[in-house]
């Protein structure tokens, strides 16, 4: 039988310590990966009806990390070699180092990152995931009323509570919780530093899950592989919700693998119930963590027409978080979940279809179906060959097809503008999706691809050839399989801006399958070749096919080795807070004030902040006139109405002469944006903020 390049999953000689150090490697891992499921659902609950507080939350959060250990240390390990142990907590540690050494500094939610350290700054303040606007000594939720008024900005919803107008914040609420535990130990410069922690333990779970599919010697350079990886560097150095989804998806496929091994019932179970739990608990984290899980549905079909028990197991762990998952997004992210339902619906649609695909063969499997000789010799090959044409197919839409969508979407407008600065031809309408296999080229190489190509397409020869031998299917099937198809799907519509290098989070899963899939591939030639041909050869043949990934992969992080995105904002950010008294009521009044300000300065400042719609500000004679109504009614209150503009001070001096003054005058770094073409630079981002006090007595006459 032929050998795949996820070689075999054989046990090496051990000594004690390798045991150990194999085992408590796996159990910080899945501890981990348990952990921020178990928190994230505790965080429903009690963000959920307001008691998120410190004195209760940390202590819990102590006490689950203890349960999460205990349960993932019950599962079985496999023994690591002494060098590789010790290989692997470098390379993981090193990683988190150099990651927190050069983590960014996104404080204003221009970015997710952004919008998810603001919605952990708000949770651990207000102890509330839907936080009630607080207006009743100014007016009450009556200033709402004032027409352009509003306490919504982008990533923050304005809806209606039981106690009046809330503020509901976008995304799941997973990141928000676990990054509020770093605001209430050290503020939001700790929890920005929370990111490269969690990401250290995805690059260990990944180098473990390299062990587990057969290449433990191998393990430390494909978790070497991951961490040179610019997207998930990038996605590391910012509170995005990447790093805690590296964690969770892949403790679950680490808990798939040792679950599709033989061997005692009752750890069986817990590794397949584990799996289950974390895969699907990925949606806590991030909604399109859905999409692994619908993917669990072919892997357990082909388990199950095997008589694998434990498929059942790991179906009720998946389907129980899910739902978890699901039931929290519908009840403290439901705006969310309404704006991105044309993403979700095709999706749910994909794994209804799916499910029943998968009953209808085992149905027909029972009643004795079965697949023709002819066929059943013939699919190993054809589905190799069906691999190899699907990735051809992918890499040549640039060649054929021009990805769009509606011109009217908020994305076909920032798609509009970033071409016209760039010289392009202005088409809104572009996602540039067609472009994904040339985006994954950028960070590995087109050899890496290639050869990671010719892995994938042998992996699955291997797997086919012995289901159609009757023989169990290798424990690396399910992980390759969801990787596989998560691949597919990312490439085919990433759903993402794409403008660069944000578009390339949406890599994070697809890049470390493509650094996997050349490692084993390097393990695997090594094996067989050592068989037959010199050392030399031997030497030259795993170096090549290394150096064939790593090399390019190295190069294209190089230019953003130490890099610091918008560092300097958040003291900017503490600076503009300073400035506002207890009285104020801060009212964004230009486009860039609305789109960035008002959250930071309700959550992170401590202030009430109002913020002005886009149709508000575009009528001169209705914007004056409604603040002119504000300002009194504020004034009527005890307090203060403060304008806020971003963009300049005209629109402040226009409604208040006289009255602007410059709060904030400095330049940050950010990314650049691009779209046809690598990221290796930073750019200026400017940050000016003018205040300016409005007088109750103000009336439309000016």
């Amino acid at each position: 039988m032929s050998r795949s390049p996820l070689v075999a999953d054989e046990d090496l000689p051990t000594t004690t310590f390798e045991r150990g150090a194999g085992h408590w490697l796996q159990t910080i891992v899945l501890g981990a990966a348990t952990w921020v499921v178990a928190l994230a659902l505790l965080a429903v609950v009690l963000a959920g009806i307001g008691i998120w507080n410190p004195w209760l939350v940390l202590p819990l959060a102590a006490v689950l990390a203890l349960a999460c250990g205990w349960w993932a240390r019950g599962i079985p390990a496999r023994s690591l070699p002494v060098w590789t142990a010790v290989l692997l907590v470098v390379v993981s540690a090193g990683a988190g180092i150099w990651t927190a050494a050069t983590h960014s500094e996104q404080v204003l939610p221009r970015r997710d990152s952004g919008s998810y350290l603001q919605s952990a700054i708000s949770m651990a303040e207000t102890s509330r995931r839907v936080v009630p606007v607080e207006l009743d000594r100014f007016g009450g939720a009556e200033l709402l009323d004032i027409d352009g008024i509003t306490v919504s900005s982008p990533a923050f919803y304005e809806v209606d509570g039981a106690q009046g107008p809330a503020v509901q914040p976008q995304f799941v609420i997973g990141p928000g919780a676990i990054w509020s535990l770093g605001v209430w130990l050290g503020g939001p410069g700790l929890a920005m530093l929370l990111p490269a922690l969690m990401s250290a333990i995805g690059i260990l779970g990944i180098g473990l899950l390299t062990a587990r599919i057969g290449a433990p010697r191998w393990s430390p350079l494909a978790a070497a592989g991951v961490a040179l990886l610019f997207p998930v560097l990038h996605t590391a150095r910012s509170t995005y919700s990447e790093p805690l989804a590296m964690v969770t998806l892949g403790g679950g496929l680490l808990a798939l693998t040792v679950a599709s091994r033989r061997g005692a019932r009752g750890e069986v179970g817990r590794a397949a119930l584990l799996a289950g739990i974390l895969i699907g608990g990925t949606s806590f984290v991030r909604i399109d963590g859905l999409r692994e899980t619908i993917l669990l549905i072919p892997v357990a079909a082909l388990a199950l027409a095997q008589g694998q028990r434990w498929v059942r197991v790991m179906l009720l762990g998946a389907a129980v978080s899910t739902a978890l998952a699901g039931l929290s997004a519908a009840w403290l992210s439901n705006q969310y979940l309404g704006t991105i339902a044309a993403s979700l619906v095709p999706l749910v649609g994909l794994g209804v279809l799916l499910g029943l695909l998968a009953a209808a063969l085992l149905w027909w499997q029972k009643r004795g179906g079965a697949v023709p000789a002819s066929v059943s010799h013939r699919l190993p090959d054809a589905l190799a060959v069906g691999v190899v044409v699907l990735g051809l197919f992918l890499a040549s839409r640039p060649l054929w097809q021009t990805v769009r969508q509606s011109p009217d979407d908020p994305g076909s407008r920032v798609v509009a503008g970033l071409q016209l600065r760039q010289g392009l031809p202005v088409d809104g309408g572009r996602t540039y999706a067609e472009q994904t296999v040339a985006w994954l080229s950028w960070w590995v190489g087109v050899p890496a691809l290639v050869i990671a190509l010719a892995a994938l397409a042998w992996a699955v020869r291997v797997a086919a050839s012995k289901w159609t031998a009757g023989e169990s299917l290798p424990p690396w099937t399910g992980p390759l399989l969801i990787a596989a198809g998560s691949t597919v799907l990312t490439l085919w519509r990433p759903g993402i801006t794409p403008d660069h290098p944000w578009a390339e989070r949406r890599l994070v899963i697809v890049l470390p399958f493509v650094v996997l899939l050349c490692v084993a591939a390097a393990a695997y030639a090594v094996r067989h070749l050592s068989r037959r041909a010199p050392v030399a050869v031997v030497v030259a043949a795993g170096v090549a096919l290394a150096a064939a990934t790593l090399v390019p992969t190295a190069l294209a992080t190089w230019p953003h080795r130490s890099e610091r995105v918008e560092l300097g904002e958040l003291e900017a950010v503490e600076g503009v807070c300073t400035q506002l008294g207890d009285d104020d009521v801060v009212l964004a009044i230009d486009s860039r004030a609305a789109n960035e300000w008002p959250q930071v300065i309700r959550g992170q400042c401590g202030r009430a902040a109002l913020s002005t719609t886009s149709a508000l500000r575009k009528d001169d004679a209705a914007l004056a006139t409604s603040v002119a109504a504000l300002a009194q009614r504020v004034g009527e209150g005890g307090g203060r109405l403060l304008l806020l503009g971003a963009d300049s001070p005209d629109v402040i001096e226009s409604l208040a002469p006289g009255s602007a003054r410059l709060a904030l005058d400095t330049t940050v770094l950010e990314d650049a944006r691009l779209l046809e073409r690598r990221p290796d630079h930073l750019v200026t981002l400017p940050l000016q903020v003018w205040l300016g006090a409005v007088p109750s007595s103000t009336t439309t006459a000016q």
